[in-house]
């Protein structure tokens, strides 16, 4: 999979959703049910009621992209359910998609040098 710039923004629904619905179904979810703008270039990580995989959707500018990944012999790692949606780094994104335990992951912060010398 290509892998998306750190500029984008990545967004999990922690509650799961009925996978049955394409496109259309999955953007007027976003919409309505978790009240963003599935047209603005957030990548929307949504998961099933099993673990066993993730739907992402996003607006690439042209038109509604939609992923999916079933893991054969393991589950994906995923918060707690709940009615909500979380915001999720780069590096968090990537583990969660090769299914490694994204919580384990300690972000580093890094300070902007202020002036180059």
């Amino acid at each position: 999979m290509i892998f998306p710039s750190n500029r984008v923004r990545i967004m999990v629904a922690t509650k799961p959703i009925d996978f049955r619905k394409g496109h259309d179904g999955l953007a007027a979810m976003v919409k309505n049910e978790l009240r963003k703008d599935p047209f603005t270039g957030t990548i929307f990580v949504l998961r099933a009621r099993k673990a066993d995989c993730p739907k992402l959707l996003y607006w690439d500018g042209s038109g509604l992209v939609m992923a999916y990944k079933r893991l054969d012999e393991h589950s994906f790692t995923w918060s707690a359910v709940k009615d909500q949606l979380m915001l999720m780094n780069h590096a968090q994104f990537e583990a969660l998609f090769a299914g490694l335990d994204w919580q384990r992951l300690r972000v580093i912060a890094v300070k902007a040098p202020r002036a180059v010398a």
